[in-house]
């Protein structure tokens, strides 16, 4: 987050912190300016005897001067910031206030742009959420539709495949409803997790068939609409030692790994292939989680960026065949999912691919 205005005063400027062009030290040199005006203008007076009605004009005219200067220079900045303020509260983001002033003027105008840069980040977000859940939800829609209107038309009979598929489109609008219920919990807060300790490798074994299975239902769906998925990547599971134990929320931590490997496979070549490992971390209770696939991995100056919602970055051009972007929540999530439980999730350097690595502290550093 920005710091703000005042992140650009420091301790060692002169007068005890007062900056040289602040608006009081203006209105103050314009007082003593205004008094040294009248003063000289006095002893001019009394010593070639003109009269002082011809002084006080003369010293009038010379403040009123003065004043007027100085006036503009104040008020000319906000009615700037007053048009640019009713701009944004008309929806308008684009504006700016200049900033090239050294007072509190100046710090008020690098305050509103950077209000201004914000709410036109979420404005932009909120299109792309709409527009992103308006795509994925309308090839199961169109799906189940079309599978509706064959058996009421009599073209298909209702039979167990035929109600297997009707579900399995229903069963994809019910992962993107929790997608959004995720995304709200995620903006109301921390939700309570509930730990246990569970074995590793039949967890993580199931979450990977899980995925296969995720994966064939999407590829069913997307044959009869036209478009393309995954079902061309191997997964594959590393887990050291085989007996590992974890301290976690299963729930939470399948958040994790399955977003993890969706983000993985999208990014795959074809025929490509996707490693989970895990591993024992270096505290006690901790486990580190590790994704690995084999695609163009991502550029170290998105690094920083690739968890926060709705930064589809390299996501909004998947490199495996027919692939979308999906919703850019899925890696947000995952990094929710991790802070619950005050661990860390970051990329990390890899020869080939992308690279991401979970560490869950355990019990005993999961926040209360």
């Amino acid at each position: 987050m920005n710091e703000g205005p005042t992140s650009r005063r420091s301790p060692g400027e002169p007068w005890g912190g007062v900056r040289p062009f602040s608006i009081k030290t203006k209105l103050g040199a314009l007082v003593v300016i205004s008094v040294l005006i009248t003063t000289g203008l006095m002893m001019i007076a009394m010593r070639t005897a003109t009269e002082l009605r011809f002084i006080t004009v003369f010293s009038m005219i010379a403040t009123l001067l003065i004043t007027q200067f100085v006036a503009h220079s104040l008020t000319a900045p906000l009615d700037e910031m007053n048009t640019v303020a009713r701009s944004i509260s008309r929806g308008d983001y684009t504006r700016r206030v200049r900033e090239n002033r050294r007072d509190e003027l100046g710090d008020l105008a690098e305050t509103i742009n950077v209000m201004a840069d914000e709410l036109e980040a979420q404005e932009r977000q909120r299109k792309e959420l709409v527009a992103n859940v308006s795509h994925e939800l309308r090839t199961p829609i169109a799906g189940l539709r079309a599978v509706l209107e064959n058996v009421v038309d009599g073209v298909s009979a209702a039979d167990p495949e035929t109600m297997r598929t009707a579900l399995k489109q229903t069963e994809r609008l019910g992962r993107l409803v929790e997608t959004l219920l995720d995304l709200s919990r995620l903006d109301n807060g921390v939700v309570p997790l509930k730990t246990r300790r569970f074995e590793v490798w039949p967890y993580l074994s199931g979450v990977l068939k899980e995925a296969n299975m995720v994966a064939s239902t999407r590829a069913g769906i997307a044959s009869g609409s036209g478009s393309h998925t995954r079902t061309d990547v191997h997964l594959h599971l590393d887990v050291s030692p085989p007996e590992l134990t974890a301290l976690a929320d299963p729930e939470r931590i399948h958040q994790v790994v399955a977003n993890l490997i969706d983000n993985a496979v999208k990014h795959s070549p074809a025929h490509g292939r996707v490693t989970v490992k895990a591993r024992r971390g270096s505290l006690p209770e901790s486990l580190e989680l590790e994704v690995l696939d084999e695609g163009p991995g991502i550029p170290e100056a998105e690094w920083a960026h690739i968890f926060e919602r709705f930064n589809r970055g390299a996501v909004s051009a998947p490199h495996g065949p027919g692939s979308d972007g999906g919703t850019g929540l899925g890696l947000a999530i995952a990094r929710w999912a991790v802070d619950l439980h005050g661990g860390r999730i970051g990329v990390a350097e890899s020869d080939r691919g992308c690279r991401i690595i979970v560490t869950l502290p355990g019990l005993s550093s999961v926040p209360s």
